[in-house]
């Protein structure tokens, strides 16, 4: 994990010092609303509906169990107790007081974390997939590579106020479990033909009101030249994106105005101009910073098959979690294992202080004081020995964080929606519990296969229901709540958006139409047919035949 130098602390000491002067000046009354608004975004600070929302930077997703239990300690002095993890890895605190801020941003910079853009026109949090390091379909660990990104963009002076907010992601896999092809840039390692590992290049990829699956626009960047290009990517959208409109200044729309290939030569022209600068990545550099994430030693354990672990427990709880909230290593013996937050009766994403402090404890335990955080909102303790997951089964269902639903109909991504956001059309929480009521019989879940539902409050998407198996977002019509359906996305290498399926439908029907879908799904699937699947197969009309004409019959 990377540990910060005295640099680093000290910027972050910095900025710390810097936003509680600013926070005075403003609660003195010597800064307007509309020239605080400004710097607290660029310290992650929102004003949601009822209170402050303070967003904390969890750079790549990646936590060590010290900074678990500060998260907790500064969710029981300044918040309520809990806090809530996002599709972006970060994690959100719903109820500081705004006085109370500068405080916790102190606490945050002595565990070396911060909330710096966590929020802003500017470039936020690099996410990656977190499986790095341990998944065996992984060309590289893409994680010292988003440490790099993240070290030439922060508080980066030329790109602190872009016309919009910027998102940058990254994968080292052939299965893309970090959404590289809807993220504004997206960096797939790659190897060329003459076996030197580089990167393959997406720009213009977005969700949000405007959904769109990124483009690339280089097949092959050495590795050394990472910086240099982004920064030209950068600079071209800086100069040409549209400021006058916030609904069409992503770089998304800049890049479908004037077509991929054009872009592409506009950088190719910025970068033939910065390539050999000082953001040349040397060897040394790159190993230097690869010595951080070097993958823990592992003691040699005995591998076990599921049936084996089950049965040496004779425990059908156990066995559940074990063949769904576990994942294969690439090391013989261990296994990355889940923690799900998306217990049937709390709003997913949701974590409680006392449930922080006991995955600290497990991560010290089982997982070399290591926790990851996901893009279904999520955790995962990547380096567990496989004799040991049954003890962290029982610390983990004790605490309520072991349901045995990962990458199931109930593993369910969610946006805070009406609830807290003051941008939100719909309430996105209750929605998810009417769901998690309806489908209770896991066995049923089970023979569903893997089923990625995912629901947005609004069309910023948040819940990134372009992109699920089942999208669901929240609409205000004339003040009532409406749900509008999609399915047939994914966010694995063959991206796709999914479909409307037909008008949207009230608060009420929302689980029952997901049960009409899935009673499509069922009689039309092939054998082992994911449901993605049988949507690409068959098309959206079956579908669309069985939910609104099944309601009127």
């Amino acid at each position: 994990m990377y540990q910060y130098d005295t640099y680093d602390q000290q910027v972050v000491d910095q900025r710390v010092a810097q936003f509680r002067l600013q926070t005075e000046r403003y609660l003195n009354g010597d800064l307007s609303e509309e020239e605080f608004k400004p710097l607290r975004l660029m310290n992650g600070l929102y004003i949601q509906l009822h209170a402050p929302m303070l967003r904390i930077a969890i750079p790549y997703g990646l936590l060590s169990s010290r900074q678990m239990r500060a998260l907790a300690d500064i969710t029981r002095r300044y918040d309520r107790s809990y806090g809530h993890f996002t599709t972006r890895q970060n994690l959100q605190i719903n109820w500081p007081r705004l006085e109370d801020v500068p405080d916790i941003l102190a606490d945050l910079a002595k565990v070396q974390m911060h909330a710096i853009q966590t929020s802003g026109n500017c470039i936020r949090n690099v996410t990656t997939d977190h499986l790095s390091g341990i998944a065996a379909d992984e060309l590289e660990d893409p994680r010292p590579w988003a440490e790099l990104i993240r070290q030439w963009s922060t508080l980066h002076p030329e790109f602190s106020f872009l016309p919009r907010k910027f998102k940058i992601a990254i994968t080292g896999a052939e299965r893309d479990r970090a959404a590289a092809k809807v993220h504004d840039i997206g960096l797939r390692l790659v190897r060329s033909a003459s076996g030197k590992t580089g990167f393959e290049v997406l720009v213009g990829g977005g969700l949000g009101r405007t959904p769109i699956i990124g483009v690339v626009i280089r097949d092959f960047l050495p590795q050394q030249h990472l910086l240099s290009y982004l920064e030209a990517i950068l600079r071209v959208y800086n100069r040409l994106g549209r400021r006058d409109n916030k609904y069409k200044a992503r770089i998304k729309i800049l890049v479908k105005a004037m077509g991929g290939r054009e872009f592409a030569e506009l950088v190719e022209q910025e970068w033939a101009a910065i390539r050999g600068s000082r953001l040349l990545l040397g060897e040394d550099e790159i190993e230097a910073m690869k010595a951080h994430f070097r993958p823990p030693e592992l003691p040699p354990a005995l591998s076990l098959s599921n049936d084996e672990l089950g049965d040496a427990h004779q425990n059908s709880r156990f066995s559940a979690w074990l063949r769904h909230n576990t994942h294969p290593h690439k090391v013989t013996g261990y296994r990355a294992a889940y923690v799900s937050l998306k217990h049937p009766d709390v709003p997913p994403g949701d974590i409680t202080a006392e449930q922080m402090d006991v995955v600290a404890k497990a991560a010290d335990d089982y997982s070399h004081g290591l926790i990851r955080t996901t893009h279904s909102q999520n955790l995962l303790l990547g380096d567990v020995a496989e004799q040991d997951l049954y003890s962290l089964w029982q610390t983990l269902d004790s605490a309520g964080l072991a349901s045995p639903n990962i990458n199931t109909l109930s593993d369910i991504i969610c946006c805070p929606g009406l609830d807290f956001c003051s941008l939100a059309n719909a309430r996105s929480i209750p929605i998810a519990k009417q769901i998690n009521q309806l489908f209770d019989d896991m066995d049923y879940q089970y023979d569903l296969g893997e089923l990625k539902l995912k629901m947005s409050g609004c069309m910023n998407a948040c819940g990134h229901h372009h992109v699920g198996n089942i999208g669901i977002l929240g609409v205000d019509k004339k003040g009532e709540e409406w749900y509008q359906i999609t399915i047939g996305g994914s966010v694995e290498r063959e991206a796709s958006l999914g479909k409307v399926i037909g008008p949207a439908v009230p608060f009420d029907e929302v689980a029952n139409t997901v049960e009409r879908l899935l009673g499509v799904y069922i009689e039309q699937r092939l054998e082992d047919e994911r449901f993605v699947d049988t949507v690409k197969r068959i098309g959206v009309k079956p579908f669309k035949e069985g939910v609104y004409v099944s309601a009127l019959s």
